[in-house]
């Protein structure tokens, strides 16, 4: 199961504070401990919302909405994607992470669907389709 895990933003993250060269190292002994055990698929830290923008569907209506934004304990300031066997050991992980901030933090754990969570309504032709999307993100390099 693949499952993205969500560090939840602060006030520090949103002024565009940089982490110390002490979580730093943590965050790269920690990130390079996930990669050697083969569940790390994915992970990086995220800019200031005020460097972001948003953008607001209102039926055909499409909307920009520079940032920053107000409510930032609705914000991310990173994530990790994980390929775990289960929720608990995704917890588990999880529980190992340094603190990711100076203060008290929050770490959301998030399952990501896979194709078969999606039954019928994916047909065989929408399965071709995800097949071939797969493929050309895998193939390209940035």
């Amino acid at each position: 199961m693949r499952v993205m895990v969500i560090v939840k933003a602060d006030p520090s993250s949103e002024a565009g504070i940089m982490p110390s060269e002490e979580l730093l190292t943590a965050m790269g002994r920690y990130n390079e401990e996930l990669a050697k055990a083969g569940v790390l698929l994915a992970g990086e830290g995220l800019q200031p919302s005020s460097k972001g923008a948003r953008v607001r569907f209102s039926g055909s209506q499409r909307t920009v909405i520079d940032g920053p934004f107000a409510e930032t304990k609705e914000l991310i300031a990173g994530f990790w994607i994980l390929q775990v066997s289960s929720l608990a050991e995704a917890i588990d992980w999880v529980k190992r992470c340094p603190n990711p901030m100076p203060g008290d933090s929050e770490i959301e754990i998030r399952p990501i669907f896979d194709v078969e969570d999606f039954g019928e309504a994916l047909t065989p032709e929408l399965r071709e389709q995800e097949q071939r999307i797969r493929a050309l993100a895998a193939g390209r390099s940035d």
